[in-house]
C-alpha cells in the first residue's frame, strides 16, 4: 500500500491486455527529433519493434515493456513507511561499519609499528591505502548496483570486506597488512550505493529525512572508530582492532541479508514482468533489462562504460564536480584537524582512552546538525509546495540551511586553533569548537548529497559516488602528511599555526557555498543530463524515472542505453530536443555538436524501425 502523502497512478493492467491484441503502433518519424514537446498520449503500452536478430524469428518482436505506471504499487516507492525505515536502519548500520573500518585501524598503528619494526608513519600507510582505494571502490561498485541491483552488490561488497580483514588480523608481516587493507578498501561499496537506495524508495519531495539519517551514519561511523579504538588499544592486542571490525561487519552483513530486500526500480520491474508472464496474465510483458540480450548488456564495452559512468559524471557534470570538490576539501580539512587530537590532548594529560573519548564532541556536533536540519527540511518542503514552478525552490532551496551552517567550519577551526595550547586554558574550550566543526561537516555533506540525489534521481549512486570519492581520496592522501604538518610548522606554536592555516583554506571554501547557491540554476542549465532527467520526471507526473531514456550526455552511453532509448519513441526526442535547446540558449556553444548527436539518434532510431 502506498504512503498517504504520495500520489501515483494505478496499475493499468487493462491497457496492457489491450496492447497485446491491438495493431502495432507506428513508430515516430525522425522529423520528431527536435525541441517540440511530445504528445501527451501514453506510450508504455506500445508493442516493441526490436532490431533484427533480437526477437523471435529475427523479425518483429511483439514483446511489451513494463513501465513504472504499470506496477507502481509494487515498487520501492510504495513500501510502507515502517518497511522503508526498517530497511534504512539496517543500511544505517552498514554505513557505520564501512566508515568504522576506515578509522579504527589508527589505534593499531602503535602495535603494528612495534611488532613489525616499521615507523609509525610507515604503519599509517595501512590507513592511507585503505582510504584511497575505498574512494575508487565507491566509484567502481556504484554503477553495478544500478545494473544488477542494490542487494547483491552490497552483499558481495560486505563479504569481500570481511574476507580481507583476515589477512590483516592474521598478518605474519607488514606486507600482508598492506595487501589486506588495499583489497578491503577497494571492496567497499560505500555511501554511493546506500544513498542510491534512498532514490529507490523516496520521491525527490520526500527524501530529505532519509538522506539526513544516512548521512549521520556516514560521518558518525568515522568518529565511532577512535572512541572504540581507545579502549581496544589500552586493554587488547592490536589485532583486536581488526577482529572488532570483522565481528561488526559480519553481524551487519547477516542483518542486511535477512531484513533488506531489493529496492532498485528496474530490477523490481524485471521481476514483476516475469511474475506476470508466469501467471499467464501478460505473456508478452518484459522488464526493461530483459529487452536487451545479456551479451549486449555486459559486453566488454558495456562493462567499461558502466565502470566509467561515475568518473565521467565527476569530470563532465558541473554540479557533480563543483559540489564534490567542495565536500571533499572540507572533509579533508576536518580529517587533518582531527589528526591533531592526540597531540593536543596529551598536553592535558589525556591517556589512550581519554584521547579516544575526545572525539565525542565531534559526534555531538553531528547530532546537533542532524537535529537542526529537521525544521530546515520542513521549511524547504513548504517552500517547494508553495512554489511548484520555481526551479530554485525545487533545487537550490535544499542548500538554504547550509548558508547558515557552513561558516561553522572556519569559526570552529580558528576557535580550536587558539584554545588548544594546553594549560592554563581548560580543554573544554577546544572541545566546544570541535563540536562546531562537526556541525559544519555534517551540513556540507548533507546539503550537497541531497541536492545531487534530487538532480540525478535514478543515477544518484553514480553522481554521489563523485562526492564520496573526493572526500575519501583527499582524506587518504593527507593521512601521511597530517602529523608532520602539525609538528613541523610554526615553531613553539605549531598546533595553533597549523590550525590557523586550515582556517584560512576553509574560509575560501565557504565562499564557494554561496556561489553555488547563487549560480546553481546556471550549473544545471549547462548539464544536459540533469535537464533530461528533470524533463523525464515532469512528463512522469513529477515522479522519479527509473532510468534516463536518452542515455548519458544527450546520446546513449552504451548499446544497452540506446536500446532503451529507441523503445521510448517520441518522448525520447522531446527530452533530447529540450536539453539541446537549453544548451544553446545558455550560451554553451555546442550547436553543431548537439545537431550531430541528434543525427546519430535519428539514425539509431531508423535502424530500430
Amino acid at each position: 500500500m502506498a504512503p498517504s502523502n504520495m500520489d501515483h497512478p494505478p496499475t493499468n493492467d487493462s491497457q496492457l491486455d489491450h496492447a497485446q491484441t491491438s495493431p502495432q503502433v507506428p513508430s515516430e518519424t525522425s522529423s520528431d527529433i527536435g525541441p517540440k514537446e511530445s504528445p501527451p498520449a501514453t506510450f508504455h503500452n506500445e508493442k516493441v519493434q526490436a532490431p533484427l536478430g533480437d526477437g523471435p524469428g529475427d523479425g518483429i518482436d511483439d514483446r511489451i515493456e513494463i513501465t513504472e505506471d504499470d506496477c507502481y504499487d509494487e515498487l520501492g516507492f510504495c513500501f510502507t513507511e515502517r518497511k522503508k525505515w526498517l530497511i534504512l536502519t539496517v543500511i544505517f548500520l552498514v554505513q557505520v561499519s564501512m566508515n568504522f573500518n576506515t578509522s579504527l585501524y589508527s589505534n593499531a598503528v602503535k602495535g603494528i609499528s612495534q611488532e613489525f619494526g616499521v615507523s609509525a608513519q610507515g604503519a599509517r600507510c595501512g590507513a592511507m591505502i585503505f582510504l584511497v582505494l575505498y574512494a575508487f571502490g565507491c566509484e567502481l561498485w556504484a554503477p553495478w548496483s544500478e545494473e544488477f541491483g542494490r542487494k547483491p552488490i552490497l552483499q558481495l561488497s560486505l563479504l569481500l570486506v570481511n574476507i580481507w580483514q583476515l589477512p590483516v588480523a592474521l598478518a605474519p608481516n607488514f606486507a600482508s597488512i598492506m595487501v589486506g587493507r588495499a583489497l578491503g578498501g577497494l571492496s567497499s561499496a560505500g555511501g554511493s550505493v546506500t544513498l542510491g537506495m534512498i532514490a529507490d524508495m523516496w520521491e525527490a519531495d520526500h527524501q530529505q529525512y532519509a538522506v539526513a539519517f544516512v548521512v549521520f551514519s556516514s560521518v558518525g561511523g568515522s568518529v565511532l572508530g577512535p572512541v572504540v579504538g581507545g579502549f581496544s588499544e589500552k586493554f587488547l592486542d592490536w589485532r583486536w582492532s581488526i577482529w572488532i571490525q570483522l565481528i561488526f561487519g559480519g553481524a551487519v552483513q547477516v542483518a542486511h541479508l535477512i531484513f533488506v530486500p531489493e529496492t532498485r526500480t528496474t530490477i523490481l520491474m524485471n521481476r514483476i514482468a516475469k511474475k506476470r508472464r508466469e501467471a499467464g496474465t501478460h505473456p508478452n510483458l518484459y522488464g526493461p533489462d530483459e529487452m536487451t540480450p545479456f551479451r549486449e548488456r555486459f559486453s566488454a564495452k558495456e562493462i567499461l562504460v558502466t565502470w566509467m559512468r561515475p568518473f565521467k559524471m565527476f569530470l563532465t557534470e558541473p554540479i557533480v564536480l563543483t559540489l564534490s570538490l567542495l565536500s571533499g576539501f572540507s572533509d579533508a580539512l576536518i580529517f587533518m584537524f582531527i589528526q591533531s587530537f592526540s597531540l593536543v590532548y596529551t598536553q592535558w594529560g589525556f591517556g589512550t582512552v581519554a584521547q579516544g573519548l575526545s572525539f565525542l564532541p565531534i559526534l555531538v556536533g553531528y547530532f546537533l546538525a542532524w537535529f537542526m536540519f529537521i525544521p530546515a527540511i520542513k521549511r524547504n518542503v513548504k517552500e517547494r509546495h508553495d512554489k511548484p514552478d520555481d526551479e530554485k525552490a525545487q533545487y537550490e532551496s535544499r542548500l538554504w540551511f547550509l548558508l547558515y551552517t557552513a561558516p561553522c567550519l572556519p569559526i570552529g577551526l580558528i576557535g580550536f586553533a587558539w584554545t588548544c595550547s594546553g594549560p592554563p586554558l581548560h580543554w573544554i574550550g577546544s572541545s566546544i569548537f570541535a563540536a562546531i566543526v562537526g556541525i559544519a561537516n555534517y551540513s556540507i555533506y548533507m546539503a550537497t548529497i541531497d541536492y545531487m540525489i534530487t538532480a540525478y534521481g535514478p543515477y544518484s549512486a553514480s553522481a554521489t559516488g563523485g562526492n564520496g570519492w573526493s572526500r575519501d581520496f583527499l582524506a587518504g592522501v593527507l593521512t601521511i602528511p597530517a602529523t608532520p604538518f602539525f609538528t613541523n610548522i610554526g615553531g613553539k606554536q605549531h598546533l595553533q599555526i597549523a590550525s590557523t592555516i586550515l582556517f584560512a583554506i576553509s574560509f575560501v571554501l565557504v565562499i564557494a557555498v554561496y556561489v553555488i547557491y547563487w549560480k546553481g540554476p546556471v550549473l544545471r542549465a549547462r548539464s544536459p543530463f540533469a535537464q533530461q532527467l528533470k524533463d523525464a520526471r515532469n512528463d512522469n507526473g513529477g515522479r522519479r524515472v527509473s532510468f534516463l531514456p536518452t542515455g548519458y550526455g544527450s546520446q546513449p552511453s552504451s548499446r544497452h542505453e540506446s536500446r532503451r532509448g529507441s523503445r521510448m519513441g517520441s518522448r525520447k526526442a522531446s527530452y533530447v530536443g529540450r536539453a539541446g535547446s537549453r544548451g544553446n540558449s545558455t550560451g554553451v556553444g555546442h550547436n553543431k555538436e548537439v545537431q550531430k548527436k541528434l543525427a546519430q539518434l535519428q539514425q539509431e532510431q531508423s535502424k530500430a524501425e
